[in-house]
């Protein structure tokens, strides 16, 4: 055998999962129900842990936009949304149409009115990766919220991989969902003080 032969590296070839083997494998236990992890393109990721301002930003958030939305919006905390048959992410809080069906079928980009990020740790994830899977599958309004920087970007009108219009809210600022106009929140009243 000849060096070059040798040293030719072989074609590696990746496995991607689908969501509903993602989910079989749930079931059958193969995945660790304690284990953060979510399905992006068809591989398996593991999240960063959440901390305690990401906590309290999540349950903030839940905290205002539960009442304000009774009647006219499901708002769903680290539940999974189904991009595509390869994405299921977990997205720290999803606003959702409501409709009878979820009980049985996946959430889809269709079902979203508004998805939200709240990003330490994982900030250039949920900016990079997660985005672009999020504009891909058309799902109008994405914010992340910067714990880092105690602001919150708003990404609107999805075009290919990203989002066309992105807005940064400042942390002495509010915020509405583009679909629900009426409901503004005071960054104030979610976003924990900036960590020393």
């Amino acid at each position: 055998m000849t060096t070059a032969a040798i040293a030719a590296p072989p074609q590696i070839v990746r496995r991607l999962f689908t969501v509903d083997e993602y989910m079989a494998m749930g079931e059958a236990g193969i995945l660790h129900e304690d284990e953060r992890i979510e399905l992006l393109g068809g591989e398996i990721i593991k999240m960063a842990a959440i901390g305690n301002r990401h906590l309290f930003c999540t349950d903030a958030l839940n905290m205002l936009l539960v009442p304000a939305l009774v009647g006219r919006a499901i708002v769903r905390v680290q539940g999974s949304i189904q991009l595509d048959n390869y994405s299921a992410p977990e997205p720290d809080l999803v606003v959702l149409r409501p409709r009878p069906g979820y009980y049985a079928e996946s959430a889809m980009p269709a079902d979203v009115f508004l998805l939200i990020e709240v990003a330490d740790s994982s900030l250039e994830y949920d900016y990079g990766p997660k985005s672009q899977f999020y504009a891909a599958a058309g799902i109008p309004e994405m914010w992340i919220a910067n714990l880092r920087t105690g602001e919150v970007e708003a990404r609107t009108n999805p075009e290919g991989t990203q989002y066309t219009t992105i807005r940064t809210v400042p942390a002495d600022g509010s915020i509405s969902p583009q679909a629900f106009p009426d409901v503004v929140l005071e960054l104030r009243e979610f976003m924990p003080p900036l960590a020393r």
